[in-house]
Parts: C-alpha cells; structure tokens; sequence
C-alpha cells in the first residue's frame, strides 16, 4: 500500500483557501484550524502570509463580518469587543469593527427583551434588575441597560473591554 505523501505547500494553502472559501477567518483561527489539520506552524505561517497578500484573507474584514453577524443576533458591543479580543484583533481594528456597525444599540437591547420576556412590563424592582443582568450578560453597556429596562445598573467599567 503506497505511504501518503508529507503535506506540502500547495496543499496547506489549498486548505486554506477552501476554509476561507466557506467564511472569513482571522489569521489567528485559520493558524489553528490548519494545525488540527496536521499542518505545522512553519508550514502554515507562509500560507497565510500570501493570502493575507492577495486579499484573500483580512483580520479587518472578519473583524467588520463578525461584529455584524453578532449584531444581527441580538448581542451588544462589549460583548462583541470581547469575542474580537479572543480572536487576537488588535484594539484598533475591534474599535473600527464595532464603530463601524451601523445600528442602534437601544432598539437591538429592546428587540432581544421583547423576545425574552414579551411585552408585559416588568412587575417590580426585582424583574427589572433581572432583565437588566440578561441585557449585561448579552455585551450591552450599563447606559444603554437603564434606558431600556429603567433599572439602576452599575458600570461595571473596562471588564469586558
């Protein structure tokens, strides 16, 4: 039975071109996701080099894909800020990916209450503190909370940032 030949690089970068094909991908996932593929760092990082210089791939643009696709699910922007971070975005490129998502963070915390708990009003101080937990825990910032659930929330400053 014939051995399988060592990966080379046509292949990493064949690999990779086809996961880029499917979604964008920060140059920090595509690493990983071609190591679990069996493909060393070494062989990887010159792969991801060129299709950084194509065009193919870009932090920027997964930063900017992201940060609306999360959007669109109802999560707020520390929240998306953080998932950026663990992506390995600069602070830089998570300002200008968050900023850059054009849509209003009051009308999305609503959207996502009203999905959660109807529109029955909550009953007392202690339902408002809980949905304003669930809007926090969602990435919204505390002023944004207040507005849409008129409870007190305490900024929880720089955490999630």
């Amino acid at each position: 039975m014939p051995r399988k030949p060592k990966a080379d690089a046509r292949s990493v970068y064949d690999k990779a071109l086809g996961l880029l094909a499917r979604r964008e991908h920060s140059a920090r996932e595509l690493k990983t996701k071609l190591a679990l593929r069996g493909h060393q760092a070494d062989e990887a990082a010159p792969v991801i080099e060129q299709l950084k210089q194509r065009q193919y791939q870009s932090d920027d643009r997964f930063a900017m894909s992201l940060a609306r696709r999360r959007a669109a699910q109802g999560y707020g922007p520390r929240r998306i800020q953080a998932e950026l971070k663990s992506h390995g975005m600069t602070d830089a490129t998570v300002r200008e990916a968050v900023a850059g998502v054009d849509v209003d963070w009051a009308a999305i915390a609503s959207a996502q209450l009203r999905r959660r708990h109807g529109s029955v009003a909550a009953a007392d101080h202690e339902e408002r503190a809980a949905r304003a937990g669930f809007l926090l825990r969602r990435g919204f910032d505390p002023a944004t909370v207040r507005a849409v659930t008129r409870a007190e929330v305490d900024d929880p400053g720089e955490e999630l940032d």
